[in-house]
């Protein structure tokens, strides 16, 4: 060129791609739009499932077989009359949840695939991501520490099964409905509590362990009251009006329930307790008398708690909880499914784990209050030296505070020491408690760069966190690719589950027809959980599939002794051996099984096949289990 050198040459499109990522997150304070983009973004690129996919463990029911959602017949409004799986208050298995059950049932419409429901969690987390990075943003005015709060929630690979199972919606719903209210924290005192009110029925009509928010909500709204609202803190009355209209919000909720799905107290709940009676004990069990809980179910399977007494519960609590807070850091093992006997009733009280996860309960909680404390000296002392932002040193202390406080009482519902769950441990569960992990991570990596002397060596420990969640979170979503895939990867994952080989030995059945593999696969099923009425069906109803009828015999009376009043368990594995004619040769057995078990279910359906099956071909329709990818039955 004339009047100069030759041009430099263009860098190469992954270094200028680079460059231009590297400002977007150096230049760019992370607003909510700001901070949305990247997050839907690697959401996106972590969480997307297989658009092949199939209905997936809990979405069988909660998608093909609930009525409201694809039944067609139950009326839009009786949404408040079902619960999370479209059944009435009758026949409920608890979980009371109906805007999942609205959004699913206007997606209905558009389509029946799973894939398109899963999406609609996916953009929700990066929503979820990127109010959290805003709200941190807003509190620490600190780029690097907000990025990298927001960084650790998106990309947390514990959550995996929230984000990528569609049945997750209600965890990821219920966590927008608290960023919310704390996002609300940032208006002005006259208009917060109709923003936290508002935000927490939210949450509350999406997941019912939303009550969390009540005193975590007013918790922040004390902490980060000088952050927020510098001129003007007022902590301690935002702290209480931010604890009015959340605790309003819960009542709100808790009478709407009670008014449109009416419960029957179970036996332990239909009186108060004795004056002599702990006060403690006392209190839980008034507000749970108050609460009118559905009924949720109790399955030794799923949950092995429900068989221990309550310090052995407690003992095996702690000792999830221990396990989930490795899993948000160190994620090294994912599965769909923890139960029995993966995780068993504790041999004792106290051992390494239960210890640990005891100190995780109570010192963080401990530590908050105390950071609080100094924080608020802090503030107070810089406000007599008449600095304009008082608060703006003191974030990390502000992040940790509310972080520490976050993470136990957010997991607290889920954790089977106040209330029995159906389930003893899901990942699921940990979506709100992230949250508060995600505060202590960016906090904590945000100080390590700071304030450490190897400035490199820190960004490459972090560097290696992030990208091994982003490598766990991708491995984990690719699980979901169909449900063969699924509970193949869970009994991988839980090697000790009974229910991941029964489910896995299941699938094998329907999708690759491979009979004698299900069999070696439920019997696996059936050493493990000896006691399992299932293992024994299954395992019986597969060698009936095998025109093994005879051999069946035994394990279906095996199974219909240990569960008489299964319904679903014993029509199949009857319907099986009428349909193999080799019910006649058995009349006599299970005539004797009908009057050793008068009353149950096995009584009416033994009687019934040998006097009435010729009429019904078995057992009547209506009592015939529901189909492999079948849609609801009739209420």
């Amino acid at each position: 060129m004339p009047g100069g050198g030759p041009a430099a040459p263009r860098a190469p499109w992954w270094r200028r791609a680079a460059g231009w990522v590297a400002r977007y997150f150096r230049e760019q304070d992370p607003t909510f739009w700001i901070a949305f983009t990247p997050a839907l973004a690697v959401a996106a690129i972590l969480f997307v499932r297989s658009p092949a996919s199939n209905y997936i463990f809990d979405e069988q029911e909660a998608l093909l077989a609930n009525p409201y959602v694809n039944g067609g017949k139950v009326p839009f409004w009786d949404v408040f009359k079902r619960d999370f799986w479209g059944l009435l208050p009758e026949r409920t298995i608890g979980s009371y949840r109906p805007i999942p059950n609205i959004i699913w049932r206007l997606l209905w419409h558009l389509s029946k695939l799973p894939w398109l429901h899963h999406w609609v969690n996916v953009v929700l987390h990066a929503v979820n991501g990127a109010l959290l990075a805003s709200l941190a943003f807003a509190i620490t005015r600190r780029r690097d520490a907000s990025w990298l709060v927001g960084g650790a929630f998106v990309t947390a690979a514990v959550i995996t099964e929230a984000v990528t199972g569609v049945v997750g919606i209600a965890d990821v719903l219920g966590g927008l409905g608290v960023l919310l209210a704390l996002a609300a924290l940032r208006l002005p005192l006259w208009l917060m509590p109709a923003g936290v009110f508002a935000a927490v029925g939210f949450g509350l009509f999406s997941k019912e362990s939303v009550l969390v928010a009540v005193p975590l909500v007013a918790f922040a709204a004390l902490v980060w009251a000088p952050a927020l609202h510098p001129g003007r803190p007022w902590r301690f009355a935002r702290a209480l009006f931010a604890l009015a209209a959340a605790a309003g919000a819960l009542v709100a909720y808790t009478y709407v329930r009670r008014k449109y799905f009416p419960i029957t107290l179970p036996a332990d709940l239909a009186e108060p307790l004795a004056a002599s009676e702990p006060l403690g004990k006392r209190a839980l069990h008034a507000f749970m008398r108050w609460f009118q809980q559905p009924r949720l179910p109790k399955d030794p399977i799923n949950n092995p708690l429900v068989n221990a007494d309550f310090p052995h519960r407690v003992a095996g609590a702690l000792r999830v909880y221990f396990r989930g807070l490795g899993q948000v850091v160190f994620p090294w093992t994912l599965s769909g499914d923890y139960s029995f006997p993966q995780e068993p009733v504790p041999a004792r009280l106290v051992f390494p784990e239960s210890v640990l996860g005891g100190l995780a309960l109570v010192a963080p909680p401990v530590a908050s209050v105390g950071l609080w404390i100094v924080a608020w000296r802090d503030e107070r002392r810089a406000r007599r030296q008449g600095a304009a932002a008082p608060a703006a040193a003191l974030w990390p202390g502000l992040l940790l505070a509310v972080g520490l406080m976050w993470i136990p009482i957010a997991y607290f519902p889920h954790s089977n020491i106040p209330v029995l769950l159906p389930t003893v441990r899901a990942e699921r569960f940990w979506y709100l408690p992230v949250v508060g992990t995600s505060l202590v991570i960016g906090a904590a990596m945000a100080l390590l760069v700071l304030r450490s002397g190897t400035r490199r060596a820190a960004v490459i420990a972090i560097a290696c966190f992030f990208g091994f969640q982003a490598v766990k979170s991708r491995w984990h979503a690719i699980d979901y690719t169909s449900d063969l895939t699924f509970w193949r990867a869970t009994q991988r994952s839980a090697p000790n589950s009974a229910k991941a080989h029964l489910n896995y030995s299941v699938m094998i059945g329907a999708h690759n027809g491979d009979l004698p593999k299900r069999l070696e696969v439920n019997a696996e099923a059936k050493r493990l959980a000896p006691q399992w009425p299932m293992a024994h069906v299954y395992y019986g109803d597969t060698l009936c599939r095998m025109n093994r009828a005879d051999e069946a015999w035994q394990h279906y009376k095996t199974g219909f002794e240990l569960g008489p009043n299964d319904p679903n368990l014993l029509a199949l594995g009857l319907q099986c051996l009428w349909d193999k004619k080799a019910v006649e040769p058995h009349n006599a057995e299970l005539l004797d099984l009908a009057d050793k078990h008068a009353g149950s279910w096995l009584a009416y359906f033994a009687t019934e096949i040998v006097h009435r099956g010729e009429e019904h071909g078995g057992i009547e329709k209506k009592y015939r289990p529901r189909g492999y990818d079948e849609g609801p039955k009739k209420d």
